[in-house]
């Protein structure tokens, strides 16, 4: 090959790796730069967080970094898919995530703040089966539900079966931990794919009445851990143990409330150097942006949250397929559910779960799962305009 065949070929390379009609630009900047921003602001609380105990000052924060680029590598490599081609390959994700959630209850498996939910690695690192769950059960959902009985906007009656089934086997495993939190966006998930889906209005509120009926049932037959159930009891009422039950929503409230306005700075919040907050780079992280970066700054964590509800609702509506309008529109309800819980968590109007913060709380598993999901995201937008 002559040389100027060879720099003829690169240009083509370059060229449709970066040229005006390449993937690239036609990925959407706008939930891209809201999800770094969440990511660059979660780095910062996390260091916050962790700097006065982790081993070495910078452990955590090193890990943290280090499971932030295995993310976005890992979104980045969705994103170059076809969400059409994943959708052969959704029954293997879901069953790859059954069995890691079977391994979990297995002599593999170990116990961390009370959830028997994880797979320790060695060196620091463990894996959460229960996180990469969440993205089996969107796509065996979706794949599922996409297609309608002829004629019609609804799913065949068996396929909504399938899906039901594939939903009860994921949150029994997840259940048999236990982790209720898990299990809650577990349960969003598929009651989102349905209503999605355009199943009977019936089929929903049947299905509505059994999930009343099985909550009913829990509290009961006092199905709920010890600690579990003595969260939803602080919740009700966080000034019944203040130093006990109530601890953590006591603790979080004083911490959000002494940021005020404009929060006490960057690594000046006293309550988070104090450690008052348990978990605060984790579940309560969120914390940690109240105390440190006051009312506009949690105001700030909390929109841009929403720009990428806002981004993934417009990429679900503007989908030229099922499949794709159901993995967007699911990954949506799954992100919209947890940062309430979580947010609602720290500000006392929903009971402590142990979910974290999408994008911000420091973990490894849960990244992975939720920089996948955006990368779903993306491929569905990058394909919804190469029809256009």
């Amino acid at each position: 090959m002559t040389g100027g065949a060879l720099a003829g070929r690169r240009r083509s390379y370059a060229q449709r790796a970066f040229g005006a009609e390449s993937a690239l630009w036609r990925l959407d900047g706008v939930l891209l730069v809201a999800v770094i921003a969440l990511s660059v602001i979660g780095t910062l609380l996390v260091w916050s967080s962790t700097r006065t105990w982790a081993p070495g000052s910078t452990g955590l924060l090193k890990k943290h970094l280090l499971n932030e680029g295995i993310g976005v590598f890992l979104c980045a490599a969705v994103a170059m898919m076809d969400h059409r081609a994943v959708r052969a390959y959704a029954p293997l994700v879901f069953l790859v995530s059954l069995i890691g959630l079977g391994l979990v209850l297995t002599p593999l498996g170990a116990t961390i703040n009370g959830s028997h939910s994880w797979i320790l690695l060695g060196g620091g690192f463990a894996v959460q089966p229960s996180e990469f769950a969440k993205v089996g059960l969107v796509l065996i959902t979706a794949m599922l539900l996409a297609q309608p009985v002829e004629g019609t906007d609804r799913p065949r009656g068996f396929d909504v079966m399938l899906a039901l089934v594939a939903a009860g086997m994921s949150l029994a495993l997840v259940m048999m931990q236990p982790d209720l939190g898990t299990a809650l966006v577990l349960a969003a998930i598929s009651a989102s794919a349905l209503v999605i889906s355009g199943v009977r209005k019936r089929l929903i509120a049947l299905l509505t009445l059994i999930g009343a009926a099985g909550v009913f049932s829990v509290f009961y037959f006092e199905m709920l851990e010890p600690y579990q159930l003595a969260r939803f009891t602080a919740f009700l009422d966080p000034n019944v143990d203040p130093r006990g039950v109530g601890y953590n929503s006591t603790q979080s409230l004083i911490a959000i409330g002494s940021g005020q306005l404009f929060g006490k700075g960057l690594l000046g919040g006293g309550q988070t150097t104090g450690r008052f907050v348990p978990e605060q780079h984790t579940d309560f992280i969120f914390t940690v942006a109240g105390e440190e970066f006051g009312f506009l700054g949690a105001v700030t964590v909390v929109l841009l949250l929403g720009v990428v509800l806002l981004r993934g609702l417009k990429i679900a509506r503007q989908c030229e397929d099922r499949f794709g309008t159901l993995v967007a529109g699911t990954i949506v309800c799954w992100f919209a559910f947890q940062t309430f819980v979580n947010v609602g968590m720290t500000i006392g109007i929903m009971p402590i779960t142990g979910l974290p913060l999408p994008f911000v709380s420091y973990g490894g598993t849960a990244t992975f799962a939720n920089l996948i999901a955006v990368g779903l995201l993306q491929a569905i937008r990058v394909r919804r305009q190469s029809f256009e």
